[in-house]
């Protein structure tokens, strides 16, 4: 093999390592740094942070909507499965919740107009025990953030939003 042969496959060959090592390394680099943020540095480990009405100026992690009232927890099921709730707006206003591994993958999303009367269900690893009669979402890592956005547009139904998420449950399955 001549040497422009060998430089053009080392060549080859670190593009596809390094390919690989971003594909596997970054999105578990991103959520850390994500869940270091929603959880303020591990304090709100395993329970709801609700942010304040979003501005101009508002961009924690993501470009956020206005028209969104957000609650996070970041969630560690290293201790045990979790009970997730998260009540309907008084004013029947669309809620959804969302489950993120600590690669970055959607692994749930519901809705209030699958579950108009508010959301309910159990995050566990696999193996862990959950009661029998509940929706079961499971996780592939210990780690990851469960996402509750409410529609808000104004104030007036930002302050109702935020009512209705300050009773979500984001704790340990008892």
């Amino acid at each position: 093999m001549n040497r422009r042969a060998k430089l053009i496959l080392a060549f080859l060959s670190a593009a596809a390592i390094g390919h690989v090592g971003l594909v596997l390394f970054v999105p578990h680099f991103l959520m850390n740094v994500a869940m270091g943020r929603v959880s303020q540095d591990g304090k709100l480990i395993n329970q709801f942070g609700f942010g304040s009405r979003t501005t101009q100026n508002s961009r924690n992690i993501v470009r956020p909507s206005p028209d969104l009232a957000y609650s996070t927890c970041a969630y560690d099921l290293s201790n045990g499965p979790l009970l997730i709730e998260a009540a309907p707006s008084p004013d029947a206003g669309y809620v959804s919740i969302s489950v993120f591994a600590a690669n970055t993958d959607n692994i749930a999303v519901f809705d209030s107009s699958q579950s108009p009367d508010g959301i309910r269900f159990v995050l566990a690893k696999a193996g862990q025990a959950t009661p029998a009669n509940a929706k079961v979402v499971i996780s592939p890592s210990n780690r990851g953030i469960v996402l509750d956005r409410r529609l808000a547009p104004n104030a007036e139904l930002f302050a109702a939003a935020d009512q209705a998420r300050r009773s979500d449950t984001c704790q340990k399955l008892t």
